[in-house]
């Protein structure tokens, strides 16, 4: 059983929902983003998405796309990021982490090698944001092969049949997309995405974390009320660039744990 199948189980047995964090790997600084997983570890995330610096980040809003740009201009690399998952690896095993990015790093080094990479270091899943899953059932099965779990994006437009495609090749969970936009937008509507779960339930058998839009504790746990997890992007990167470094992974720590209390207490009331 994968990590993070195992992770959603223990929250879904203890009423919880899951908490994942999202930084770009070597923002604001390549030395220290180890340090920085482990401080989201300890503020209590249960999965720990891990940006792939990219130069077309055509998904994400500013705040991401920049953070990119200052990864790439300090050497972060696709191989960089796997030794960085590796070091992670080191001193925890338990708190799942998924690669997060686009399509050419992987296509310049193959698929397979990749898979073996990326499963050498530690890595528990990955989601390549511009691999329809209409065409990646070949990409999927290679990372299930790996014991690695395809992820992948659902968005307010997408229709029965993509979702039914996402359904037949997808596995750990699938990030629901809550707004039509980019990343860092925050015109957040929860009653649009309450509306749009049940269908994605129907033709989806994983759990849903819900991401884009999500900003602090009271987004968080009203997303949570109608989801299975929740997805905080931009603003932790935002926090990390405004932060000093002596500072910066007390944080991201007590951020995250403000995002845990909230999300817990979602799952206190509903019981």
């Amino acid at each position: 059983m994968s990590r993070i199948k195992s992770k959603f189980e223990a929250l879904a047995a203890s009423g919880k929902k899951a908490l994942i964090p999202f930084m770009t790997a070597g923002d604001p600084d390549p030395v220290r983003t180890v340090e920085f997983m482990h401080a989201l570890a300890a503020g209590g995330a249960d999965v720990i998405e891990l940006g792939v610096p990219f130069s077309d980040p055509m998904a994400d809003g500013p705040v991401i796309q920049q953070s990119s740009e200052r990864a790439l201009a300090r050497g972060v690399t696709l191989k960089s990021v796997l030794a960085d998952v590796k070091r992670f690896r080191e001193t925890d095993n338990e708190t799942p982490v998924v690669l997060m990015g686009y399509a050419n790093p992987i296509e310049r080094i193959g698929a397979e090698a990749f898979a073996a990479a990326a499963q050498d270091a530690g890595v528990d899943g990955v989601l390549v944001v511009d691999y329809p899953p209409e065409e990646s059932a070949q990409f999927a099965a290679k990372m299930k092969a790996a014991n690695i779990d395809p992820i992948f994006l659902l968005a307010p437009t997408s229709t029965d049949e993509r979702i039914a495609a996402v359904g037949r090749i997808a596995s750990g969970y699938v990030y629901y997309v809550s707004l039509k936009g980019v990343t860092g937008a925050a015109n957040l509507d929860v009653a649009s995405i309450a509306s749009k779960i049940p269908a994605i339930k129907a033709r989806v058998p994983l759990p849903v974390g819900v991401g884009f839009g999500i900003r602090d504790a009271q987004t968080a746990a009203a997303v949570a009320e109608v989801s299975d997890g929740v997805v905080i992007g931009s603003r932790i990167v935002q926090l990390l660039q405004q932060a000093t470094p002596d500072t910066a992974a007390d944080t991201l720590t007590r951020f995250v744990a403000d995002i845990r209390a909230a999300l817990d207490a979602v799952s206190a009331n509903a019981q």
